[in-house]
């Protein structure tokens, strides 16, 4: 159930309930902001609390408060939120701990959640076990210690589930203007889907940045993710943590592959929500998003008065999804004007510093770079420290790059390629006047890449995780039975019960001849497989070596221009994740590998193929054939079918290799793990 926090985020009355240091610096912290709302203290033997007369309990209050910052223990938590819920307040902070996140060390742990929860009923709370939030746009907060923000009129949202990492977002010093901070803690009831959506929805409200430790509802996301979109808001994410559930099961290379965060990954992806590895590059992505929004594409250049500068932009462009595209005539026309005859023109541009402190002459070569066709221009200038140095001479940098954004109304940052090169209020500067102040050259241009990449369509629900079941090996004849009846093609076999029965079968089936081991997880790796047998007696031989009993025999698939991985398994925290990936021997040796959750459109397919490296061998390298890239759609569509008709029981699924021809696409090895 979605319940209704904006009374809760932009509260006109604020109860503070508890008489400890905590509840105190909620007041001062208030009262610094400039909040003009009222303020009502709650402890049942103080007369006044920071000079503000103070009300025994919740019932003596005025009035419903709107917002209620909860700073008792633990237990007393629960009677105060069941008084709040009683009397119509909009919305609560639960600070103390000891609930769920304390299950291990205490048995009562999980029951005080639940009974939190029912004493919240209808009124929406955060936590418990969190600081609670900020709101810079009206001066409102709960928030019971120091932070560094101010008031702004927009701003981006930011939520995490860690109240020490929401401080230290507060503490930046990189002109990022904040609206919100929300902590979410335990998300007992208010998730951080459910709290960023309603923060999306207030319009001073510029973007929205997610710290997320897990996921929790799907659903929630998914809401999240189309509202965003209706809206015109982009959202990024720093997601943390990997999943030890998805790790859980080993008999096969897509466990490896897809265990830790892939599903993470997928899920975000799927959402079109762009993900940060670190806080460096998430803030100066929010930065990008508030000044400029999405990028329509990812042709980016830079400007620098050093061939240095240029070559490492251009070194670290290589290696993310960023294009320096070269110079169109007009650019060179008008940069020879404004530059002259000594400049090597090129993208990225070194300018020299013959223009330096010719702000006119800077300003007509830094708007002669803008060009429609680029989607931002940055231009690299480090500050010198105040300290022990005069910064003046840099002005004519900042004022030079302004007009000519001005002038052009084109996408304009401006780089320091050391964060701490950026002095804050530049920053602030450049914020104002709709430049991006980048701090760190690196996360720049991640930023870019990050705020470039291609909003999806929505896409359909994610098909959610079944319970967890222990599973058994489906031998890989049945597998291949079962998953050929959804389309899948495989090559003709035939059982054996014994290593003399193998030669009999396969003097039947037709030479040449593959030979499997039934009941044997990685096949290769224990000597149960051998392929291109030509005759009985070799068949025989090989069968009696194996450690196995029973057999399959195969006939011989040729001609492969690429073996490819198909896999797929059932992560508890993301839903079904399908990864593809370089098959064969190459699978562990490449780890070529890109996921999607499943059911997937034929765009995040065709994006996944062609992200692997091995794409370049699928596509036909340096004149061999292309493989079959329908037979590849119509074997992955199969296994897909088969997941999604047969989910409960089933945890994973791998084809290894999927034989790619010229004209077809066969899965030479097939295995699934389900219960029954």
């Amino acid at each position: 159930m979605t319940r209704d926090l904006s009374r809760l985020f932009r509260p006109s009355s604020i109860a503070v309930i508890g008489g400890g240091a905590w509840c105190r610096l909620v007041i001062e912290q208030c009262r610094r902001m400039g909040f003009e709302g009222a303020i009502w203290p709650v402890h049942p033997k103080a007369e006044t609390i920071c000079d503000l007369q103070a009300f025994p309990d919740v019932a003596s209050l005025p009035a419903a408060p709107d917002a209620a910052f909860v700073g008792v223990n633990r237990f007393a938590t629960l009677d105060v939120v069941q008084a709040l819920s009683a009397r119509g307040a909009g919305g609560a902070v639960c600070f103390a701990s000891g609930f769920l996140e304390a299950a291990a060390e205490d048995a009562e742990a999980a029951d005080l959640q639940e009974r939190l929860l029912a004493a919240a009923g209808e009124m929406p709370f955060l936590g418990p076990n969190c600081y609670g939030f900020i709101n810079y746009l009206d001066g409102a907060l709960l928030w019971p210690d120091q932070h560094g923000g101010t008031r702004t009129q927009t701003g981006v949202a930011l939520v995490t589930q860690s109240s020490n990492i929401a401080i230290n977002l507060t503490m930046q010093m990189r002109g990022l203007l904040l609206a919100y901070v929300v902590t979410a803690g335990n998300q007992a009831q208010s998730g951080i889907a459910a709290i960023g959506e309603a923060l999306l929805e207030d319009d001073r409200v510029t973007a929205l940045g997610l710290h997320i430790e897990g996921f929790g509802d799907l659903r929630s996301f998914e809401a999240l993710a189309a509202r965003a979109r209706a809206l015109g808001k982009p959202i990024v994410a720093l997601k943390v943590g990997r999943s030890a559930e998805a790790q859980a099961a080993t008999v096969s290379h897509t466990a490896s592959l897809a265990g830790g965060d892939a599903g993470a990954g997928a899920l975000l992806s799927r959402l079109g929500i762009p993900r940060l590895d670190d806080l460096s590059s998430f803030l100066e992505t929010l930065k990008l998003l508030h000044v400029a929004g999405r990028l329509p594409s990812n042709r980016i250049a830079t400007i620098s008065c050093s061939g240095g500068e240029a070559s490492l932009a251009a070194d670290i462009g290589h290696e993310r999804d960023v294009e320096f595209p070269p110079l169109t005539a007009r650019q060179k026309a008008d940069l020879r004007q404004a530059l002259g005859p000594m400049v090597a023109l090129a993208n990225p541009l070194d300018y020299h510093t013959y223009i330096w402190r010719d702000t006119e002459a800077m300003t007509q070569a830094f708007a002669a770079m803008m060009d429609p066709g680029l989607a931002m221009t940055m231009l690299i200038a480090d500050f010198p420290r105040a300290d022990r140095c005069d910064p003046s001479d840099w002005e004519c940098t900042v004022e030079a790059l302004i007009a000519a954004r001005e002038q052009t109304g084109a996408n304009a940052g401006f780089i320091a390629t050391l964060p701490e090169l950026m002095p804050e209020a530049v920053a602030e500067r450049l914020m104002a006047a709709g430049v991006v102040p980048f701090s760190g050259l690196r996360d720049a241009i991640i930023a870019c890449e990050a705020a470039s990449r291609t909003e999806p369509d929505a896409p359909a629900p994610v098909l959610l995780p079944t319970p967890t079941v222990e599973p058994d090996l489906i031998p890989e004849g049945e597998a291949k039975r079962q998953l050929a009846a959804y389309g899948l093609r495989v090559p003709r076999s035939k059982r054996a019960i014994s290593a003399t029965n193998a030669r009999a079968v396969a003097v039947d089936l037709g030479f040449p001849v593959v030979l499997k081991g039934e009941g044997v997880a990685h096949k290769t790796e224990a000597g149960a497989v051998v392929l291109n047998l030509q005759s009985g007696q070799a068949v025989s031989d090989a069968a009696h070596a194996m450690p196995a009993r029973q057999f399959l025999i195969e006939e011989m698939v040729t001609g492969a221009v690429a073996e490819l991985l198909i896999g797929v398994v059932k992560d508890p925290a993301h839903g079904f994740v399908m990864t593809l990936a370089a098959g064969g021997t190459l699978t562990e040796v490449m780890q070529d590998s890109a996921s999607v959750l499943l059911p997937a459109s034929d765009a995040q397919l065709e994006e996944a193929l062609n992200s692997l490296r091995l794409g370049k061998v699928l596509a036909g390298f340096r004149g061999a054939p292309a493989a079959d890239r329908g037979a590849i759609f119509a074997a992955i569509r199969a296994v897909e079918a088969y997941v999604l008709e047969n989910a409960l029981g089933l945890e994973e699924i791998e084809i290894n290799p999927l034989l790619c021809t010229a004209e077809d696409a066969v899965a030479a090895d097939a295995l699934i793990r389900r219960k029954y």
